[in-house]
Order: structure tokens, then C-alpha cells, then sequence
């Protein structure tokens, strides 16, 4: 079992690495598997299963709901809920049948994309009261609106745990407790999982495909986050104000890589805030 070294990612003092005045030190990041021996307080565990089963991403509208995740297209026989009518192949249909079946019908069906997600969460510091909520709630959120497509989950600090691989079957309630037994460390380098999560979407269609970031930002080890966020496809920003945080290199972060910031102070703003991200 790997794990982190420890005292890692401070100096011999016990006091963190020196900085270059942006956050940046010279520090390395060492991707680390998750200690299964380790062992979440009950408590807390039971909290945020329950805010995880509870939460979802709220559908969107019908118009947006044909535009994600779709391609081209395609003409089928009429089935319940179908919102476009092909008039050109219906009409060719009514030709031959004056009175149609509404199974004889033919509507436009989206032909859909699976989505390419990975989540990033940070559980350095302290995962205890309204950051141990926020995440619960990204994971169920997500979780639940990605169940048909590709979700990826990676923990962070001054090191990294993949959690979850993009396309693995998605368990909810076991991804949960994995990132509730990860030991909370000091340090946080934000560079490393936004270079993790490039090696997952490395070689995927760019559209679709996204890494959603819920941290404070406090960036404080490792190199310039912003180099690696440039080189995503795209890079959401879920800003946890809950504590100390660093709203403007948030912004830069989301910036860089294309996508939205949204900054949520409570858990229950979270699923509002992804299907923010995820509209149009």
C-alpha cells in the first residue's frame, strides 16, 4: 500500500516550504492510493451518505436537454416524450398511410454523447463541518447525473488519490466513504490533480469532456496551477467559501481553462452551482 511519506511537503522546522510570493514551491507531488485501513468517524460518514442520497442536479429544461451531450440527430419511430416531429419522413409515411398509428409517426432523436467528467476535490486543511457537506454534495450531485456517462474522482492535497477512474462503474455511497478516509494534510497543491486529470481526458474528444475543481484555492505547494488548467479541455471552478480561500486565483483558474466559477458557502448550493456549469 503506498502512502504518503511523512511530514511530507514541510521543511526539517516543521514550518512549509518557502514560496516564490504566488503560492508556488519547488515541492513534488506523489499520487498515492487511498489507505483502505483507515476509518471515517461514524458520525460524519452518516451526515454526508445522507446529503449525497438526497442531493441531484436539477434538469434542466427541455431546450437545454436536447442541446447537451448530443450530436447529429437521427430519425425513429415515434416514442412518448419525443418533442421534434421529422415532417419530411412523416410525410412520406402518410403517403402510403392517410391514417397513421402514432407509431407510424417519425421524430427527431438526439443521438448522445457520453460526457467526460472529473472531479478534483480538495481535502487539505480541515474536512470537518460545511467542507465535509460541500463534498458529499459534489459527489452525490455528480454522481447521480453522470450515472449514463464518464465520471472521474481524484483527492488532493500536497499529494493525490485517484479515487475514482473516468469510466469505472460509479458507486456512490463507496466513492463517499474512500474520500472520507483520507486523513486531511496541511498543504494544497492544485496544480497536481488538474495534471492528473489531463492524463484521464489525454486522447478524448475535447466536447464533452471537462475537470470540475472544488477547492478553497489556497494554493501553497507545487508549481502554478494555471499552466495546467490552460491545457484542459475545460476547467470549472467550485469555490468553497466556507473558510479561508483565494477567490481571484479561482477566477483565473476557471479563466484559463475555459469554464465558470461558482463560489458555494453552504452544501446546498452546490447542485445549483453544477447545473450552472453544465448549462449552455
Amino acid at each position: 500500500m503506498l502512502r504518503a511519506e511523512p511530514g511530507r511537503g514541510r521543511s526539517a522546522k516543521g514550518e512549509p516550504p518557502p514560496t516564490n510570493g504566488r503560492g508556488e514551491t519547488d515541492e513534488t507531488a506523489e499520487l498515492v492510493l487511498a489507505d483502505e485501513d483507515a476509518v471515517a468517524e461514524p458520525e460524519v460518514l452518516a451526515r454526508a451518505r445522507l446529503i449525497a442520497a438526497r442531493l441531484s442536479i436539477p434538469r434542466p429544461s427541455a431546450r437545454y436537454e436536447r442541446r447537451r451531450g448530443v450530436n447529429r440527430p437521427r430519425s425513429v419511430r415515434y416514442r412518448e416524450g419525443a418533442i421534434e416531429l421529422d415532417l419530411d419522413r412523416t410525410v412520406d409515411v402518410l403517403v402510403e398511410q392517410p391514417f397513421p398509428e402514432d407509431e407510424d409517426l417519425v421524430v427527431r432523436e438526439p443521438i448522445r454523447e457520453p460526457r467526460r467528467v472529473v472531479l478534483a476535490v480538495d481535502v487539505s486543511g480541515s474536512m470537518k463541518g460545511e467542507r465535509v457537506r460541500t463534498a458529499a454534495a459534489a459527489v452525490g450531485a455528480l454522481a447521480g447525473e453522470l450515472e449514463r456517462d464518464a465520471l472521474g474522482v481524484i483527492a488532493f492535497w500536497s499529494d493525490a488519490a485517484v479515487l475514482l477512474r473516468l469510466g469505472e462503474p460509479i458507486r456512490p455511497m463507496e466513492l463517499l466513504d474512500t474520500l472520507l478516509r483520507i486523513p486531511a494534510r496541511g498543504l494544497t497543491n492544485v496544480a497536481f490533480p488538474l495534471e492528473l486529470a489531463g492524463r484521464q481526458l489525454e486522447g478524448l474528444p475535447s466536447r464533452n469532456s471537462r475537470v470540475i475543481l472544488l477547492s478553497d484555492c489556497v494554493h501553497n505547494a507545487g508549481p502554478d496551477p494555471r499552466v495546467f488548467a490552460a491545457r484542459l479541455p475545460r476547467l470549472d471552478v467550485l469555490l468553497d467559501a466556507s473558510g479561508e480561500r483565494d477567490a481571484e486565483l479561482g477566477r483565473q483558474l476557471a479563466q484559463r481553462g475555459r469554464g465558470r466559477l461558482k463560489v458555494v458557502r453552504r452544501f446546498n448550493e452546490v447542485a445549483p452551482a453544477l447545473t450552472e456549469m453544465f448549462r449552455p
